[in-house]
């Protein structure tokens, strides 16, 4: 008797079965375990475990001064205040053109060269922050972050980038990006928005305690530029480029990298480009690939996060210079009551507004830091009525207004690069 597929179905023939088991032993056997993070630091895994490979990633912590490295099965996705090297392993190259030692300058930042032979390690932001600090310090380049992005391809992403290249549409890729990317990075927030016939591809930086916004945040944009790039051919460019950071002496190299008008000094990273390319299909994506790395993808986001509070600053982060950051828009995030999302709050001890009030703090250092925006500017972004609100709430967060602050940082900064130009 004939056996009929259900309606709804889809028909998969012996070969694609076949093909599709190949593949997943393929992929089980390569890079698509994620990565595995201990929940304390200096826990011990026992790698003796059926099937283990043999050379796990590894957790680099700051521990009380020291450095304890965690081995581990690559498992679930990155925590909280961590990030996939991804991208920034290509630091290396990075200083070998400029003319620096790699392991130097990596050893500096209290790194070991070793991890960054795998893209798939973890480190924290706090060791980020210190790496680009001492390159940006060691080379006289003051846009190491633009240079990391160039030399970042879209398996830099890792699997949400294997899952962005077997995509039906460049819009499906983007949103997956959107939708994913924490999985391997928590240190940009990606928003893709469509107004009228321009697509607009964004990035908020989302670094607690960084003193890098502007290089991560060019180094997300360079990234995110190579990614469209590979996805759409190259055919595609930016109509516009907004940067979040003040316009440097030497725009040039932001022109080599975008090929397309810069404009400096904005509240967001992001790319601007025609609305059709988002409905361009993408050479060359298998159905059989996408369906595998959707269901690796999915095993991913069924790990429970293990820090409510890091998500809500997280959205927020997206949210907040758009004005949408109430509590009820907050929780709609989360498919959740507001009394839920007050409630999750309180069991970690904070409240919304605290929550509200740090990321708030955090995005107008970042502003006051890396960009000429005026107060009243900032005010605004932050949704404030005026500049002395903002100037009062400033000074309620770091006991300065934000003018001082802002003349601080920069001497610090000035400080910072004539030592390295004295030492090299």
């Amino acid at each position: 008797m004939l056996r009929r597929t259900p309606p709804g179905c889809p028909v998969v023939r012996e070969a694609d079965r076949a093909r599709r088991m190949q593949i997943r032993r393929d992929l089980r056997r390569d890079f698509l375990e994620e990565t595995w993070l201990a929940g304390d630091s200096t826990m011990a895994l026992d790698d003796s475990r059926a099937g283990a490979p043999s050379r796990w990633p590894v957790l680099q912590e700051d521990v009380g001064g020291r450095f304890v490295q965690i081995h581990g099965p690559r498992r679930i996705p990155v925590r909280s205040g961590f990030i996939h090297l991804g991208v920034v392993k290509e630091i290396v190259g990075v200083l070998k053109d400029l003319g620096s030692d790699p392991g130097a300058v990596v050893r500096g930042a209290g790194l070991d060269p070793h991890l960054f032979e795998d893209a798939g390690n973890v480190i924290s932001f706090s060791a980020l922050n210190r790496l680009l600090t001492l390159s940006s310090e060691r080379t006289g380049c003051p846009h190491v972050g633009l240079l990391l992005g160039q030399r970042a391809t879209i398996s830099s992403i890792g699997i949400v980038g294997c899952l962005m290249q077997h995509s039906r549409t460049v819009g499906d890729a983007l949103r997956i990006l959107v939708r994913y990317l924490h999985l391997q990075n928590r240190i940009a927030v990606p928003q893709l928005s469509v107004e009228g016939d321009e697509a607009i591809l964004s990035f908020g930086v989302y670094a607690p305690g960084g003193e890098n916004a502007d290089q991560i945040a060019d180094a997300s944009l360079a990234a995110a530029f190579q990614a469209v790039t590979a996805i759409c051919g190259p055919k595609w460019a930016p109509t516009e480029v907004l940067l979040p950071r003040s316009q440097p002496q030497d725009p040039q190299p932001y022109r080599d990298v975008f090929r397309a008008p810069l404009r400096f000094d904005e509240e967001m990273a992001a790319l601007i480009f025609s609305a059709r390319w988002l409905s361009h299909p993408i050479a060359g994506a298998d159905d059989i690939f996408r369906q595998i790395f959707e269901e690796r993808i999915a095993e991913l986001e069924s790990v429970p996060a293990g820090d409510f509070r890091d998500e809500v600053r997280r959205v927020l982060r997206s949210q907040l210079l758009k004005r949408k950051c109430s509590a009820s828009d907050v929780a709609s995030f989360f498919a959740m009551h507001r009394r839920t999302l007050h409630r999750r709050l309180t069991e970690e001890g904070t409240d919304f507004r605290s929550v509200a009030d740090e990321m708030r703090f955090e995005i107008a250092r970042q502003f006051l830091a890396a960009t000429n925006m005026s107060l009243g500017q900032i005010a605004a972004a932050l949704g404030y009525s005026e500049a002395g609100a903002f100037t009062r709430a400033f000074r309620r967060w770091s006991g300065q207004p934000p003018a001082s602050w802002r003349a601080e940082c920069r001497f610090h900064r000035a400080s910072a690069r004539f030592r390295a130009g004295a030492m090299g």
